[in-house]
């Protein structure tokens, strides 16, 4: 059944654009509120972890106020970066959990 309705809906697409008519996608609740400074969000959310202990930030750099410390091993699930720097997401385990703000990139490895 299920991949009828992917069937049916990648030929109503098909359909659509054979007519002269756009396809439109909203974009995801949480693409909605993401800080203006992200500039990279196409292969988002990502499930990270920390490779050390890590500050949790307000903003995109070391000159933001830190929210916490996230340990060795926390996880992370990212939902932006800027410039492949600086990721911002969600802590999604230990202490902060919950959190929302950014980490630095080189801290970070595909969980």
């Amino acid at each position: 059944m299920k991949l009828i309705a992917t069937r049916v809906a990648a030929g109503m697409a098909s359909a659509a654009v054979l007519i002269g008519s756009a396809v439109v996608v909203a974009p995801s609740a949480s693409a909605a509120s993401l800080p203006k400074s992200c500039n990279w969000e196409w292969a988002w959310p990502q499930k990270e972890e920390t490779t050390t202990a890590i500050n949790l930030r307000t903003g995109a750099g070391t000159k933001y106020t830190s929210l916490g410390i996230l340990s060795k091993g926390v996880r992370f699930t990212e939902y932006c970066n800027k410039d492949f720097k600086w990721s911002y997401g969600t802590v999604t385990s230990g202490a902060n959990k919950g959190k929302k703000g950014w980490v630095s990139s080189s801290y970070l490895e595909v969980a």
